[in-house]
Protein backbone atom coordinates (compact mmCIF):
# COMPACT_ATOMS: atom_id res chain seq x y z
CA UNK A 1 0.00 0.00 0.00
CA UNK A 2 2.78 2.72 0.78
CA UNK A 3 4.49 1.51 -2.16
CA UNK A 4 1.98 2.16 -4.32
CA UNK A 5 0.83 5.61 -2.35
CA UNK A 6 5.16 6.43 -2.74
CA UNK A 7 4.63 5.68 -6.81
CA UNK A 8 1.43 7.50 -7.33
CA UNK A 9 3.57 10.34 -5.43
CA UNK A 10 6.03 10.16 -7.85
CA UNK A 11 3.75 9.95 -11.27
CA UNK A 12 1.88 12.90 -9.84
CA UNK A 13 5.16 14.94 -9.24
CA UNK A 14 5.48 13.68 -13.18
CA UNK A 15 2.36 15.26 -13.80
CA UNK A 16 2.77 18.11 -12.52
CA UNK A 17 6.35 18.92 -13.99
CA UNK A 18 4.63 18.47 -17.02
CA UNK A 19 1.48 20.53 -17.37
CA UNK A 20 3.81 23.36 -16.02
CA UNK A 21 6.03 22.88 -18.51
CA UNK A 22 3.30 22.71 -21.37
CA UNK A 23 2.40 25.97 -19.96
CA UNK A 24 5.49 27.76 -19.76
CA UNK A 25 5.78 26.71 -24.08
CA UNK A 26 2.18 27.63 -24.33
CA UNK A 27 2.47 31.38 -23.05
CA UNK A 28 5.71 31.79 -24.76
CA UNK A 29 4.09 30.53 -28.17
CA UNK A 30 0.70 33.28 -27.46
CA UNK A 31 3.27 36.01 -26.88
CA UNK A 32 5.48 35.39 -29.51
CA UNK A 33 2.72 35.51 -31.83
CA UNK A 34 1.17 38.97 -30.12
CA UNK A 35 4.86 40.59 -30.51
CA UNK A 36 5.18 39.33 -33.87
CA UNK A 37 1.66 40.58 -34.77
CA UNK A 38 2.58 43.76 -33.48
CA UNK A 39 5.73 44.12 -34.77
CA UNK A 40 3.42 43.47 -38.36
CA UNK A 41 1.07 46.33 -37.24
CA UNK A 42 4.33 49.11 -37.21
CA UNK A 43 5.40 47.79 -40.41
CA UNK A 44 2.22 48.25 -41.95
CA UNK A 45 1.61 51.62 -40.60
CA UNK A 46 4.81 52.76 -41.72
CA UNK A 47 3.87 51.74 -44.97
CA UNK A 48 0.76 53.27 -45.02
CA UNK A 49 2.84 56.45 -44.12
CA UNK A 50 5.44 56.12 -46.56
CA UNK A 51 2.20 55.76 -49.17
CA UNK A 52 0.62 58.99 -47.78
CA UNK A 53 3.95 61.31 -48.07
CA UNK A 54 4.54 59.69 -51.84
CA UNK A 55 0.67 60.77 -52.76
CA UNK A 56 0.19 63.82 -51.28
CA UNK A 57 2.22 67.27 -51.43
CA UNK A 58 1.93 67.44 -47.62
CA UNK A 59 2.59 65.80 -44.76
CA UNK A 60 0.92 66.05 -41.32
CA UNK A 61 2.32 65.89 -38.23
CA UNK A 62 1.52 62.56 -37.55
CA UNK A 63 2.56 61.03 -40.34
CA UNK A 64 6.17 62.57 -40.01
CA UNK A 65 6.29 61.14 -36.60
CA UNK A 66 5.50 57.60 -38.14
CA UNK A 67 8.40 58.03 -40.83
CA UNK A 68 10.64 59.85 -37.98
CA UNK A 69 10.20 56.62 -35.86
CA UNK A 70 13.07 53.85 -36.83
CA UNK A 71 11.52 50.57 -34.65
CA UNK A 72 13.39 48.29 -34.32
CA UNK A 73 13.61 45.92 -36.96
CA UNK A 74 15.47 45.63 -40.12
CA UNK A 75 13.46 47.53 -42.77
CA UNK A 76 14.29 46.96 -46.90
CA UNK A 77 12.30 49.27 -49.06
CA UNK A 78 12.16 48.10 -52.83
CA UNK A 79 10.50 49.43 -56.14
CA UNK A 80 8.36 47.45 -58.22
CA UNK A 81 11.42 45.99 -60.14
CA UNK A 82 12.86 44.71 -56.70
CA UNK A 83 15.53 47.56 -56.72
CA UNK A 84 16.31 48.96 -53.19
CA UNK A 85 15.44 52.30 -52.56
CA UNK A 86 15.50 52.47 -49.17
CA UNK A 87 16.48 50.85 -45.56
CA UNK A 88 16.43 50.92 -42.15
CA UNK A 89 18.35 49.59 -39.12
CA UNK A 90 20.85 47.45 -41.51
CA UNK A 91 24.75 47.50 -40.99
CA UNK A 92 25.69 48.31 -44.10
CA UNK A 93 27.98 51.33 -45.33
CA UNK A 94 27.22 52.06 -49.28
CA UNK A 95 30.33 53.72 -49.35
CA UNK A 96 32.71 51.26 -48.35
CA UNK A 97 30.69 47.63 -49.22
CA UNK A 98 29.49 46.13 -52.18
CA UNK A 99 25.80 46.25 -52.85
CA UNK A 100 25.31 42.89 -53.10
CA UNK A 101 25.86 42.58 -49.41
CA UNK A 102 22.40 44.21 -48.49
CA UNK A 103 21.00 42.42 -51.11
CA UNK A 104 22.04 39.19 -49.73
CA UNK A 105 20.62 40.94 -46.53
CA UNK A 106 17.13 41.31 -48.64
CA UNK A 107 17.07 37.98 -49.32
CA UNK A 108 17.25 36.60 -45.70
CA UNK A 109 14.87 38.91 -44.73
CA UNK A 110 12.65 37.70 -47.70
CA UNK A 111 12.15 34.58 -45.81
CA UNK A 112 11.15 35.77 -42.18
CA UNK A 113 8.12 37.80 -43.39
CA UNK A 114 5.54 38.44 -46.13
CA UNK A 115 6.52 42.26 -47.64
CA UNK A 116 3.77 45.40 -46.79
CA UNK A 117 2.70 46.07 -49.92
CA UNK A 118 2.91 49.96 -50.61
CA UNK A 119 0.47 50.91 -53.81
CA UNK A 120 -0.65 53.83 -55.34
CA UNK A 121 -0.81 56.00 -58.63
CA UNK A 122 1.11 59.07 -59.98
CA UNK A 123 0.05 60.44 -63.06
CA UNK A 124 1.00 58.08 -65.37
CA UNK A 125 0.20 54.56 -63.94
CA UNK A 126 0.38 52.33 -61.24
CA UNK A 127 3.49 51.96 -59.05
CA UNK A 128 3.52 48.92 -56.63
CA UNK A 129 6.29 49.07 -54.40
CA UNK A 130 7.40 46.68 -51.19
CA UNK A 131 8.47 46.86 -47.76
CA UNK A 132 10.40 43.87 -46.35
CA UNK A 133 11.37 43.48 -42.76
CA UNK A 134 12.98 41.30 -40.49
CA UNK A 135 12.46 40.09 -37.35
CA UNK A 136 13.25 41.85 -33.88
CA UNK A 137 16.14 41.06 -31.64
CA UNK A 138 13.61 40.18 -28.80
CA UNK A 139 11.55 38.47 -31.24
CA UNK A 140 14.82 36.17 -32.51
CA UNK A 141 15.51 35.29 -28.81
CA UNK A 142 12.11 34.37 -27.75
CA UNK A 143 12.22 31.87 -30.85
CA UNK A 144 14.75 29.80 -28.83
CA UNK A 145 13.74 30.37 -25.37
CA UNK A 146 11.29 26.97 -25.68
CA UNK A 147 14.59 24.93 -27.00
CA UNK A 148 16.67 26.57 -24.11
CA UNK A 149 13.96 26.24 -21.36
CA UNK A 150 13.39 22.16 -22.39
CA UNK A 151 17.31 21.88 -22.26
CA UNK A 152 17.25 23.70 -18.76
CA UNK A 153 14.36 20.86 -17.92
CA UNK A 154 16.71 17.98 -19.78
CA UNK A 155 19.68 18.75 -18.04
CA UNK A 156 17.94 19.13 -14.28
CA UNK A 157 16.51 16.31 -15.57
CA UNK A 158 19.26 14.22 -15.88
CA UNK A 159 20.59 15.34 -12.72
CA UNK A 160 18.20 14.47 -10.50
CA UNK A 161 18.69 10.85 -12.21
CA UNK A 162 22.34 10.73 -11.52
CA UNK A 163 21.71 11.61 -8.14
CA UNK A 164 18.97 9.36 -7.47
CA UNK A 165 21.10 6.76 -8.75
CA UNK A 166 24.52 7.62 -7.08
CA UNK A 167 21.81 7.58 -3.78
CA UNK A 168 20.67 4.26 -4.33
CA UNK A 169 23.78 2.77 -5.33
CA UNK A 170 25.37 4.33 -1.99
CA UNK A 171 22.35 2.59 -0.78
CA UNK A 172 22.56 -0.47 -1.94
CA UNK A 173 27.20 -0.34 -1.11
CA UNK A 174 25.78 0.65 2.72
CA UNK A 175 23.83 -2.46 2.61
CA UNK A 176 26.27 -4.88 1.57
CA UNK A 177 28.75 -3.34 3.85
CA UNK A 178 26.45 -3.94 6.65
CA UNK A 179 25.90 -7.83 5.53
CA UNK A 180 29.62 -8.21 5.07
CA UNK A 181 29.91 -6.76 8.58
CA UNK A 182 27.73 -8.71 10.38
CA UNK A 183 28.30 -12.29 8.55
CA UNK A 184 32.07 -11.64 10.35
CA UNK A 185 30.40 -11.20 13.53
CA UNK A 186 28.48 -14.29 13.18
CA UNK A 187 31.35 -16.41 11.79
CA UNK A 188 33.34 -15.09 14.48
CA UNK A 189 31.70 -16.79 17.51
CA UNK A 190 32.06 -20.43 16.23
CA UNK A 191 35.63 -19.59 15.00
CA UNK A 192 36.84 -19.23 18.28
CA UNK A 193 35.36 -22.12 19.61
CA UNK A 194 37.05 -24.12 17.13
CA UNK A 195 40.55 -22.58 17.45
CA UNK A 196 39.96 -24.03 21.25
CA UNK A 197 39.28 -27.46 20.02
CA UNK A 198 41.91 -27.63 17.60
CA UNK A 199 44.20 -26.27 20.16
CA UNK A 200 42.80 -29.13 22.85
CA UNK A 201 43.14 -31.72 20.15
CA UNK A 202 46.97 -30.62 19.13
CA UNK A 203 47.50 -31.33 22.57
CA UNK A 204 46.68 -34.76 22.73
CA UNK A 205 48.10 -35.64 18.83
CA UNK A 206 50.93 -33.23 18.24
CA UNK A 207 51.81 -34.62 15.09
CA UNK A 208 48.41 -35.27 13.14
CA UNK A 209 48.79 -34.49 9.69
CA UNK A 210 44.60 -33.90 9.11
CA UNK A 211 44.83 -31.26 12.75
CA UNK A 212 47.37 -29.31 11.01
CA UNK A 213 45.10 -29.07 7.86
CA UNK A 214 41.95 -28.08 9.96
CA UNK A 215 44.66 -25.65 11.61
CA UNK A 216 45.15 -23.88 8.18
CA UNK A 217 41.16 -24.13 7.01
CA UNK A 218 40.92 -22.51 10.80
CA UNK A 219 43.73 -19.70 9.46
CA UNK A 220 42.01 -18.96 6.74
CA UNK A 221 38.84 -18.78 7.95
CA UNK A 222 40.45 -15.96 10.12
CA UNK A 223 41.35 -14.08 7.23
CA UNK A 224 38.37 -14.25 5.40
CA UNK A 225 36.66 -13.37 8.21
CA UNK A 226 39.22 -10.06 8.42
CA UNK A 227 38.21 -9.44 4.77
CA UNK A 228 34.65 -8.98 5.30
CA UNK A 229 35.14 -7.02 8.64
CA UNK A 230 36.98 -5.34 6.10
CA UNK A 231 34.06 -4.17 3.63
CA UNK A 232 32.82 -0.58 3.29
CA UNK A 233 35.93 0.93 5.25
CA UNK A 234 39.15 2.29 3.83
CA UNK A 235 41.49 -0.51 4.41
CA UNK A 236 45.31 0.77 5.49
CA UNK A 237 47.71 0.17 2.79
CA UNK A 238 50.91 -1.04 4.36
CA UNK A 239 54.72 -1.96 2.60
CA UNK A 240 53.90 -5.72 1.79
CA UNK A 241 56.07 -8.06 -0.28
CA UNK A 242 53.61 -8.44 -3.48
CA UNK A 243 55.71 -12.14 -4.72
CA UNK A 244 55.16 -13.77 -0.98
CA UNK A 245 51.29 -12.96 -0.63
CA UNK A 246 50.97 -14.16 -4.47
CA UNK A 247 52.76 -17.17 -3.60
CA UNK A 248 50.51 -18.36 -0.08
CA UNK A 249 47.52 -17.24 -1.85
CA UNK A 250 48.39 -19.74 -5.02
CA UNK A 251 49.81 -22.87 -3.03
CA UNK A 252 46.50 -22.42 -0.32
CA UNK A 253 44.09 -22.28 -3.73
CA UNK A 254 46.43 -25.15 -5.87
CA UNK A 255 46.53 -27.63 -2.63
CA UNK A 256 42.89 -27.44 -2.43
CA UNK A 257 41.55 -27.17 -6.21
CA UNK A 258 41.11 -30.21 -7.99
CA UNK A 259 44.09 -32.63 -9.67
CA UNK A 260 42.32 -31.38 -12.88
CA UNK A 261 43.30 -28.19 -12.67
CA UNK A 262 47.43 -27.45 -13.41
CA UNK A 263 49.06 -24.39 -12.25
CA UNK A 264 51.96 -22.98 -13.86
CA UNK A 265 53.60 -19.65 -11.89
CA UNK A 266 56.16 -16.97 -13.68
CA UNK A 267 57.12 -14.81 -10.20
CA UNK A 268 60.53 -13.10 -9.67
CA UNK A 269 62.89 -14.80 -7.36
CA UNK A 270 62.75 -11.89 -5.07
CA UNK A 271 61.16 -9.55 -2.54
CA UNK A 272 59.11 -6.73 -3.95
CA UNK A 273 57.93 -4.28 -1.78
CA UNK A 274 55.30 -2.06 -2.57
CA UNK A 275 51.82 -0.52 -0.41
CA UNK A 276 49.44 -3.49 0.06
CA UNK A 277 46.59 -5.01 2.00
CA UNK A 278 47.86 -8.75 1.94
CA UNK A 279 44.07 -9.91 2.37
CA UNK A 280 41.75 -7.83 -0.09
CA UNK A 281 44.70 -8.38 -2.42
CA UNK A 282 44.76 -12.00 -1.63
CA UNK A 283 41.25 -12.21 -1.77
CA UNK A 284 41.34 -10.40 -5.22
CA UNK A 285 43.64 -12.98 -6.42
CA UNK A 286 40.84 -15.76 -5.03
CA UNK A 287 38.67 -14.08 -7.09
CA UNK A 288 39.84 -14.02 -10.49
CA UNK A 289 41.28 -17.36 -10.23
CA UNK A 290 37.86 -18.70 -9.13
CA UNK A 291 36.48 -17.15 -12.00
CA UNK A 292 39.07 -19.18 -14.53
CA UNK A 293 38.15 -22.29 -12.44
CA UNK A 294 34.40 -21.89 -13.25
CA UNK A 295 35.22 -20.67 -17.11
CA UNK A 296 37.14 -23.90 -17.41
CA UNK A 297 34.42 -26.32 -15.84
CA UNK A 298 37.36 -27.35 -13.40
CA UNK A 299 39.72 -28.62 -16.31
CA UNK A 300 42.34 -26.93 -17.38
CA UNK A 301 45.26 -24.35 -16.67
CA UNK A 302 45.75 -21.65 -14.34
CA UNK A 303 48.46 -19.57 -15.30
CA UNK A 304 49.79 -16.42 -13.09
CA UNK A 305 52.73 -13.75 -14.13
CA UNK A 306 54.27 -11.14 -12.54
CA UNK A 307 55.62 -8.37 -14.20
CA UNK A 308 58.32 -5.51 -12.65
CA UNK A 309 58.24 -2.39 -14.01
CA UNK A 310 59.57 1.23 -13.41
CA UNK A 311 56.48 2.47 -11.38
CA UNK A 312 54.09 -0.37 -11.67
CA UNK A 313 52.99 -3.93 -11.13
CA UNK A 314 51.69 -6.39 -13.98
CA UNK A 315 50.14 -9.21 -12.61
CA UNK A 316 48.89 -11.56 -15.69
CA UNK A 317 45.84 -14.43 -15.14
CA UNK A 318 44.59 -16.54 -17.78
CA UNK A 319 43.04 -19.44 -18.01
CA UNK A 320 41.61 -22.13 -20.67
CA UNK A 321 38.24 -22.04 -19.93
CA UNK A 322 35.41 -20.65 -22.93
CA UNK A 323 36.30 -17.10 -22.62
CA UNK A 324 34.50 -13.72 -23.02
CA UNK A 325 32.68 -11.61 -25.76
CA UNK A 326 34.26 -8.36 -26.20
CA UNK A 327 31.03 -6.40 -25.66
CA UNK A 328 31.13 -7.89 -21.95
CA UNK A 329 35.07 -6.62 -21.29
CA UNK A 330 33.34 -4.24 -18.73
CA UNK A 331 30.06 -5.49 -17.91
CA UNK A 332 31.23 -8.22 -16.01
CA UNK A 333 32.67 -6.01 -12.99
CA UNK A 334 29.30 -4.56 -12.65
CA UNK A 335 27.70 -5.43 -9.49
CA UNK A 336 25.22 -8.52 -9.87
CA UNK A 337 25.95 -9.33 -13.27
CA UNK A 338 26.88 -12.95 -13.47
CA UNK A 339 26.66 -16.09 -16.29
CA UNK A 340 26.40 -18.57 -13.64
CA UNK A 341 23.05 -20.09 -12.89
CA UNK A 342 24.32 -20.16 -8.90
CA UNK A 343 25.73 -17.01 -7.57
CA UNK A 344 25.54 -13.53 -6.44
CA UNK A 345 27.86 -11.49 -9.66
CA UNK A 346 29.85 -9.53 -6.86
CA UNK A 347 33.09 -11.79 -7.22
CA UNK A 348 34.46 -9.20 -10.02
CA UNK A 349 32.91 -6.76 -8.24
CA UNK A 350 34.64 -6.71 -5.24
CA UNK A 351 37.73 -7.53 -6.99
CA UNK A 352 37.56 -4.07 -9.08
CA UNK A 353 36.65 -2.26 -5.73
CA UNK A 354 39.99 -3.76 -4.14
CA UNK A 355 42.37 -2.83 -6.72
CA UNK A 356 40.54 0.70 -8.40
CA UNK A 357 38.90 2.16 -5.08
CA UNK A 358 41.93 1.14 -2.21
CA UNK A 359 45.29 0.69 -4.34
CA UNK A 360 44.18 3.22 -6.51
CA UNK A 361 45.35 0.67 -9.25
CA UNK A 362 43.51 -0.78 -12.82
CA UNK A 363 42.44 -4.46 -13.70
CA UNK A 364 40.39 -4.92 -16.49
CA UNK A 365 40.56 -8.01 -19.35
CA UNK A 366 43.92 -8.19 -21.30
CA UNK A 367 42.51 -10.40 -23.52
CA UNK A 368 39.86 -13.13 -24.09
CA UNK A 369 39.55 -15.53 -27.14
CA UNK A 370 36.26 -17.43 -27.20
CA UNK A 371 36.82 -21.30 -26.48
CA UNK A 372 40.73 -20.85 -25.59
CA UNK A 373 40.56 -18.41 -22.08
CA UNK A 374 40.82 -15.15 -20.38
CA UNK A 375 43.55 -12.92 -19.69
CA UNK A 376 42.93 -10.53 -16.71
CA UNK A 377 45.35 -7.52 -15.82
CA UNK A 378 46.11 -6.46 -12.44
CA UNK A 379 47.83 -2.97 -12.54
CA UNK A 380 49.53 -1.71 -9.24
CA UNK A 381 51.76 1.29 -8.15
CA UNK A 382 54.81 0.89 -6.18
CA UNK A 383 54.68 4.13 -4.51
CA UNK A 384 51.57 6.09 -3.41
Amino acid sequence: MLSFIKKNKENSWLVGAFVIVALILWNTNVLFQNLKKEERTKMELWGMAQQEVIENSTVNNLTFQILKQTWINPMIHVDEKGKIIGFKNIDWDPEQEDSLVIYSRLNKIKRENQPILIRYQDSLSNINQKLYYGDSILLKKLQYYPLALLLIIFLFGAVLYFVFKTSKISEQNRLWAAMAKETAHQIGTPLSSMIGWITLLKEKEEKSEPLNEMEKDIERLQVITDRFSKVGSLPELQPADIIGETQKTLQYLEKRSSDLIAFKSKLPQKKILIPLNPQLFSWTLENLIKNGMDAMKGKGIITLKLLEGVQTISIEISDTGSGIGKEKFKKIFSPGYTSKKRGWGLGLSLAKRIIVDYHKGKIGVKSSVLGKGTTFEITLKKKH
